[in-house]
Order: C-alpha cells, then sequence, then structure tokens
C-alpha cells in the first residue's frame, strides 16, 4: 500500500509517534512517503519505500501569516497524483486533517478518490482544537475523515464531550520499538553524568506550562534533601528558563543538567533511577513509556491518559496534580529501598513490553483496509 503520511515533525509525542509508525509500516512492505514542512526529526534514513517531500511556503508581503494549509493541502494534491498514493494517513487535528479533505475535494474533482485517516494524539483536541477560533473546523475535520483514531480512552472521551463528533473514534494506543531500544545500548555509563552513589531522576518534555516542570523541580529539592542525587531535564519550551532560574534559587544548579532538545533521550533513560512525569494533561504519556522501557519507574499525575499506561504501585506510582507532597514521598519509597527499586524497574519493563510496535501496527493497517473500503463502497 502507498500511504502519505502527514506530522509535525518536532521532537513533540505525535511526531514522534508518526514516524515510527512510518517506519514499522515500511519494514512491512508498505510504500511511505512523509508529506510536511521538514525531515521529522526520527527520520534518519531514507530508503526505497520510506520517501520524504518537503512543503514548501512562498512568502508573499501580502500575507501577514503565510497559509501554511493551502501549500499543504496543494502537496498533498501534487503527492497523491504523482505517487499514486492510495491513502492518506494526518497525525493532529490542527492543520492536518482539515489541509487533507481539502486536498481530498480538489481530488475528487478529478475523480481520484483518496481515504483520510486522522489520529488525535491529545494537545490538538484539549487544547488548541477546543479554541473557539478553531473548533468549527477542528469538529468538521474530524466528522468528515473516513476512519478516526485516538491514542487513549481517556482522550476519546474528552473528544466526545468537547465536540459533536458524529463518528466512530478507535482507540489505538501509542507504542515503542522494544527490540530496536533494546539493543542501542550494551552497557550504561552512569558514570557520564553522575557519581557512583547519586541516584539518577530523570524528566523529558516541551517545558511548556501544561508540564508543570516547577513540581518536577520541587519533588527533585525533596528528593536531594534525603538521598544523594542529581536531576536530567531534557527538552526545550517556554518554562526552560523558569527552571534554570528556580534551581537557582533553590540551590541546586550543580545538580541539575539541562540538555535541552536531544536525540540521546533513550541514553539518559538508560541509566536513570526514577522518571518524574507531573503534567497537568497527558492524552498518553509516550515519555513515561520510553522511560518504563528502559527500566525506570515513574512518577506522575494521575490525569488523562497516564494510568493507562503507569499502573499505580507497580511500574510507578500516581497522585492528583499538584500535589507535590505526596509524590516527593512516592519517590523516596522506591528510592529509598533498593529491593523495592529493583523490583519496579522490573515491573516497568514488563509494562512496556504490552506496547510494543509489533502488537500495534496491525491495527492501524486494519483502520486503513477499513478507510479504502468505506471508499470502495460508497464511490466516493
Amino acid at each position: 500500500m502507498k500511504i502519505g503520511i502527514v506530522c509535525y515533525p518536532t521532537f513533540g509525542g505525535s511526531g514522534v509517534v508518526a514516524t515510527e509508525l512510518g517506519i514499522a509500516l515500511s519494514h512491512l512492505g508498505h510504500e511511505i512517503h512523509f508529506i510536511t514542512y521538514k525531515q521529522p526529526v526520527r527520520l534518519s534514513g531514507l530508503n526505497q519505500k520510506v520517501h520524504f517531500h518537503e512543503v514548501f511556503v512562498p512568502k508573499y508581503p501580502l500575507f501577514h501569516y503565510q497559509p501554511y494549509e493551502l501549500a499543504l493541502s496543494s502537496k498533498l494534491v501534487d503527492m497523491v497524483k504523482l505517487h499514486k498514493i492510495e491513502l492518506l494517513h494526518v497525525h493532529y487535528a490542527i492543520p492536518h486533517a482539515y489541509a487533507a479533505y481539502m486536498a481530498k475535494q480538489m481530488l475528487a474533482a478529478e475523480n481520484i478518490h483518496i481515504p483520510i485517516v486522522t489520529t488525535l494524539h491529545g494537545t490538538d483536541i484539549t487544547l488548541v482544537g477546543n479554541h473557539p477560533f478553531y473548533k468549527p473546523a477542528v469538529e468538521f475535520s474530524i466528522n468528515h475523515s473516513d476512519v478516526v483514531t485516538c491514542v487513549s480512552q481517556s482522550l476519546k472521551e474528552d473528544t466526545h464531550k468537547l465536540f459533536s463528533i458524529n463518528k466512530n473514534i478507535e482507540v489505538i494506543p501509542n507504542f515503542i520499538d522494544v527490540n530496536n531500544h533494546r539493543s542501542q545500548f550494551s552497557d550504561c555509563d552512569r558514570g557520564s553524568i553522575a557519581s557512583k552513589n547519586e541516584l539518577i531522576i530523570t524528566h523529558v518534555s516541551n517545558f511548556r506550562p501544561v508540564k508543570r516542570v516547577g513540581d518536577v523541580i520541587q519533588i527533585f529539592y525533596r528528593i536531594q534533601q534525603s538521598l544523594s542525587a542529581k536531576l536530567m531535564m531534557i527538552g526545550d519550551g517556554p518554562d526552560r528558563a523558569y527552571a534554570e532560574d528556580f534551581c537557582q534559587k533553590l540551590g541546586i544548579t550543580d545538580q541539575v543538567i539541562f540538555f535541552g532538545n536531544s536525540n540521546e533521550v533513550n541514553r539518559v533513560l538508560c541509566f536513570s533511577d526514577l522518571f518524574l512525569l507531573p503534567s497537568e494533561t497527558e492524552s498518553f504519556g509516550l515519555a513515561a513509556l520510553e522511560a518504563m522501557l528502559s527500566e525506570t519507574p515513574v512518577i506522575a499525575s494521575n490525569q488523562g491518559g497516564i494510568p493507562e499506561v503507569v499502573e499505580h504501585g507497580v511500574s510507578g506510582y500516581l497522585a492528583p496534580v499538584g500535589d507535590v507532597d505526596t509524590m516527593s514521598q512516592y519517590a523516596l519509597k522506591i528510592l529509598s529501598n533498593e529491593a523495592e527499586l529493583k523490583q519496579f524497574k522490573t515491573n516497568a519493563l514488563k509494562a512496556a513490553q504490552k506496547f510494543d510496535i509489533d502488537q500495534v501496527v496491525p491495527f492501524y493497517e486494519a483502520a486503513y483496509k477499513k478507510a479504502i473500503q468505506q471508499i470502495s463502497q460508497s464511490g466516493r
């Protein structure tokens, strides 16, 4: 099957999932065409089965904001016709589902009928998509997709709560490539970032307010008052400067390392003892899943899709948003007992393996077949 994948090409979860999915599909013999404004960060190499087509947006003084949706929809039309693409899989409702619908209508005028599969990832529904300026377009785009999927049961419920959706939404969870992840490192050299007796605490995010990086620092501050530890902060975003300043005010600057955006996340997780994810909301919690695959237990908020990934008291602990006291107590409970930490690490890996990419990809293939069948039956 020739599949066009539209996604954000950044370090965010939706882009990572879309890229890994495309690569996995190519290994199964499908021809994949990534169509976006730059090469996805996780797309390290192209081959006969994986192609990248850049969406170029000409800059005209007339436009205060350059019309990316128009450029994208036109590019989709061109690529479908040129490469005989059979299906478009768009990740993130804004603006991808909307642009795909416009492309579909343009192609239909030429008697080319292409199905659209839309995958909802979270903030496209709960944050951006729910804004009054965008809500009508998002609702329209979802309802006019041929098949709609989302990454968690929690997100499905939020979508139905916030929008008037007349389409069935299928839950297909996010995933990780267990075999690729486990084969990356022959050993974990903790000594490169911490001394032998120091525990390593890690946080990975886009440093937006919803991630509550201040809570991460407060939890770590309480951990280091009782145990020798270092904090690894991976990612970048609007709250990074605040986080760095907060560490300075607490006098823990020497114990915190800010990496910025990095492709070495798995290397850091490899020697981490605990992962912190106190987000205000998470549609799924992909960062937590990646930590668990590295045998790192998780302390997180009990919001959104996180409880579908982290089992309380087994692979980590969950607490209400903003409850820094409880999260700190849970962290110390795990870290203070070597035998308990070892058991949590084992449990985390076992739980993560349930989300292996090989178990999830077939659900997407089934969604594609369903979308194509619907187009064939309707004759449009």
